[in-house]
């Protein structure tokens, strides 16, 4: 089976809410996913996240701490995915490629319906949200 190598971004605000991308093409059109894409050969991980956030939401980023690595079989692909904790540095997520967005608060992330490989994160941030220091 193919391995496809891919980035994500999880992009937060002060306020905690997550950003979240509606897919508007393939077969898992109308899904909802973390935005970013495959890693082009002889790039790194975070130079590809800013390069394809710049591509899909005309969006500068800053990439912060690897939050998860995801490993999920797909039909007819294998999918290795690294999942980034980003904060927008310009630009205003503008939708070039999905088909809607939301900002998601941590309670709020349930009430989409996610890819299966971008759930995994989804209980990821679930799990640093309970584990995390009061303040």
């Amino acid at each position: 089976m193919k391995t496809v190598n891919v980035v994500a971004a999880v992009i937060r605000r002060a306020d905690g809410c997550t950003f979240a991308t509606q897919r508007g093409y393939g077969e898992w059109k109308d899904w909802w996913e973390f935005p970013g894409g495959k890693v082009e050969p002889g790039e790194d991980p975070p130079s590809a996240l800013r390069r394809e956030i710049r591509e899909e939401l005309d969006t500068e980023i800053r990439v912060g701490e690897r939050l998860c690595h995801v490993e999920y079989d797909y039909p007819h692909f294998h999918l290795s995915m690294d999942c980034y904790l980003c904060e927008v540095v310009t630009g205003k997520l503008t939708l070039l490629e999905h088909e809607a967005a939301r900002w998601l608060k941590p309670d709020e992330m349930d009430q989409v319906h996610w890819l299966p490989a971008d759930l995994q994160v989804v209980c990821r941030l679930a799990l640093r949200e309970k584990t995390a220091p009061s303040a």
